[in-house]
């Protein structure tokens, strides 16, 4: 099975990277954890888009084990973009309006 390429939705991306700086504030090893995870689930996501249940709007969410993030996502043609680097206990479908 091809492996799908992945997009980035750029709020996405600024969502990782302010994840990313609150856990270098608080501990490096957190950090190189939560990096290990959500670079897991893109390669998991880009290999086998449909493996998650489809949800709202068409999109797909792969959980982190460790962190409290979820991956939210959809699978379009030739791409897989990952819409939201969502925080599972803050502000609930907030990423919609990118979908």
């Amino acid at each position: 099975m091809a492996v799908k390429p992945i997009e980035i939705h750029g709020d996405a991306l600024a969502e990782l990277k302010s994840a990313l700086r609150w856990y270098l504030e608080r501990s490096e090893s957190a950090a190189d954890g939560f990096i290990a995870e959500i670079d897991r689930a893109i390669e998991l996501i880009a290999a086998t888009p449909a493996r998650w249940p489809i949800g709202e709007l068409g999109t797909r969410k792969f959980a982190l084990a460790r962190f409290p993030y979820a991956v939210i996502y959809r699978e379009k043609l030739m791409t897989v973009q990952v819409l939201a680097i969502a925080h599972g206990h803050r502000r609930p479908r907030y990423w919609e309006e990118r979908a």
